[in-house]
């Protein structure tokens, strides 16, 4: 074999050492921004969907989880058995699972998260979905029994949410500012109003992700959120909150855009139980005084589809009721006058700090003060909004957009926040959940969807349509969104 000698083979040499150091330079790290910053970490004990979208999948997993196809797949469960009646599903666990401080993962684990979660004092803000389990058994280290008091046709579809993810009694106290999953990414650090930092668990039982470290940033303004994509600041920003920037970025080639399709239903929620919006014909007022068309072009620039019931337009069981709360001005008023307010009336509207929140609320109050309603507005701060209005249940209107899964069933719930307390629609939901037979389950699901739309429950506006902002070389980006999530695994950069 010949050597190389004189300059010929420096520059080899030095080409090969650039070489190596480009391949072992390979990125492995990424910057994710959101609008929102999340109020704690802990998804088991809060509404708030920033919570999910920094945990769920990286640090905290459940015994089955959601696909970006909306698909429902094992987790820490590998397989299960579902009993002939349906009232007893078997899990098998994954071994081999340790929590991020080393203690390991067991059935004892499964049996402490559900029964905190379905427990009388839970604070789990999707309480509901654990209705149906009787009972939590612990087969042996590795298998665990949920027993049902009736057949739940959507049991392995709840399990799949954030806020039944898999948590550990020994770390359980700190869980809102340091926790500790099972997950491929452990917490590493918080800085308030700026970022949280994850990194690689190395312990971790299943694949290693290509990435290996992750900084959330937290950039509520839309004017910020514009100049950190344009400076590569960041590497993906996800639910980008300024959508008439989207056509600069498709034209430039250093950056990706996908129009990601969400579960979010974008309501004027009505407190149902606040005078005047307790009466019907207000509340059909207010939502013929809404031109929603006008509410996506001005504050979505024209992202979005309009909606009459809350259910999403995607789903194969979507009824189109747009017509029961067309734009019509005229009628608003004249049902204003019926229900005792010719004059019209004067409540609050309390607005979150999404743009779709901000943007939207400047337009709907407008619309509603063109029929005689006045709205006293406010812009709240996140964790003010969960405190006065979605806990304190203390507005007449607000905008927020429900992210969570095929959601009607908060309907059932008259101590949601809105208030909304109808027997007949109870009992429909109730039965729902226990049919397995499709055609019926459709039937049932028009039915409900109807309800609540003649019900004028809510004002129906939009679903939400987020773009995702990326630079071009990220690669496993969810093109849809079945649940709130940033699934680090998924991702890696292209070589």
């Amino acid at each position: 074999m010949r050597f190389l000698t004189g300059r010929l083979a420096m520059a080899s040499l030095v080409a090969l050492a650039a070489g190596l150091g480009a391949a072992q330079a390979a990125q492995d790290d990424i910057t994710v921004a959101m609008q929102l910053e999340p109020p704690h970490l802990d998804p088991t004990s809060a509404a708030a969907q920033a919570i999910d979208s920094v945990v769920y999948i990286n640090i905290f997993e459940g015994l089955t989880r959601f696909m970006d196809d909306g698909s429902i797949v094992p987790a820490l469960a590998k397989s299960w058995d579902i009993s002939d009646d349906g009232l007893t599903y078997t899990f098998n666990l994954n071994q081999g699972v340790t929590f991020h401080d080393g203690t390991t993962f067991d059935a004892e684990d499964v049996k402490f998260s559900l029964d905190r979660a379905r427990a009388e004092d839970s604070t789990n803000a999707q309480k509901a979905l654990f209705a149906a389990i009787a009972d939590v058994t612990v087969v042996d280290p590795m298998t665990v029994r949920l027993t049902l008091s009736e057949p739940n046709g959507n049991m392995l579809f709840n399990l799949a949410w954030g806020d039944a993810v898999i948590v550990a009694p020994e770390s359980i106290d700190d869980i809102k500012t340091n926790p500790v999953g099972t997950g491929p990414y452990k917490f590493a650090n918080w800085v308030q109003g700026d970022k949280i930092e994850l990194m690689a668990n190395d312990s971790y039982w299943g694949s290693a992700p290509a990435i290996k470290s992750a900084t959330f940033k937290f950039i509520s303004d839309p004017t910020a959120a514009f100049g950190a994509v344009m400076a590569e600041d960041v590497d993906v920003f996800t639910g980008y909150p300024a959508p008439e920037n989207v056509p600069q970025f498709e034209a430039d080639p250093r950056f990706q855009v996908l129009n990601v399709a969400t579960e979010g239903e974008t309501i004027l929620s009505t407190n149902n139980k606040m005078p005047p919006l307790d009466n019907v014909k207000v509340r059909k007022a207010i939502a013929h005084a809404i031109d929603r068309q006008a509410i996506i072009d001005g504050a979505m620039f024209g992202m979005g589809t309009p909606i009459g019931t809350h259910f999403a337009p995607h789903h194969p069981d979507y009824v189109d009721l747009t017509g029961n709360s067309g734009y019509d001005p005229e009628l608003s008023k004249k049902l204003l006058a019926e229900a005792g307010f010719p004059d019209g009336f004067t409540t609050t509207l309390k607005l979150p700090p999404p743009s779709y929140a901000r943007r939207g609320g400047e337009i709907i109050a407008a619309q509603l003060r063109a029929v005689g309603i006045k709205t006293e507005t406010s812009n709240l701060e996140w964790a003010q909004w969960l405190e006065q209005v979605f806990r304190g249940k203390d507005y007449g209107l607000t905008i927020v957009s429900h992210t969570e899964p095929f959601d009607i069933g908060i309907y059932a719930r008259p101590d949601y926040y809105f208030q909304y307390d109808n027997p007949a629609f109870q009992e429909l939901y109730a039965e729902l959940n226990k049919t397995t037979d499709a055609a019926k389950r459709s039937e049932m699901l028009a039915e409900l969807q109807t309800m609540i739309s003649l019900d004028y429950v809510n004002g129906y506006l939009f679903q939400l349509a987020t773009p995702t902002i990326a630079k071009a070389g990220v690669q496993g980006l969810w093109k849809n969104a079945p649940t709130a999530a940033v699934d680090l695994p998924a991702m890696s950069w292209a070589n």
